[in-house]
């Protein structure tokens, strides 16, 4: 990526950052199985955890919670894009060349 621009350099680094994220998670997941059938038979019977009737399942309460961030993200996201069409007419840019590092 010798003549990458800067915005090919932030999308690389997103990339590598999001896939140490996803193998982290993965890690995460497998131990937490691992342990979980290690320990299946050889703890006593839990019992079942009480809930109020009608009580969502704890699937739907993730994919409610992930559905709202990403509602908000896309508002924020939104709001950004206004903010700079609402300041462009002040707002003035012109190129300049940089010294290659």
């Amino acid at each position: 990526m010798a003549d990458a621009t800067p915005l090919e350099y932030t999308r690389k680094s997103q990339e590598q950052a999001l896939d140490a994220l996803k193998q982290t998670q993965d890690a995460v997941v497998d131990a937490l199985g691992s342990w979980a059938k290690a320990v299946e038979g050889s703890a006593p019977e839990v019992p079942a955890l009480p809930m109020p009737k009608g009580t969502p399942e704890v699937e739907e309460l993730i994919a409610n919670s992930f559905d709202f961030a990403g509602e908000i993200l896309s508002a924020q996201r939104e709001f950004a894009q206004n903010l700079v069409s609402a300041a462009q007419p002040a707002v003035k840019i012109r190129e300049v060349e940089t010294a290659s590092a």
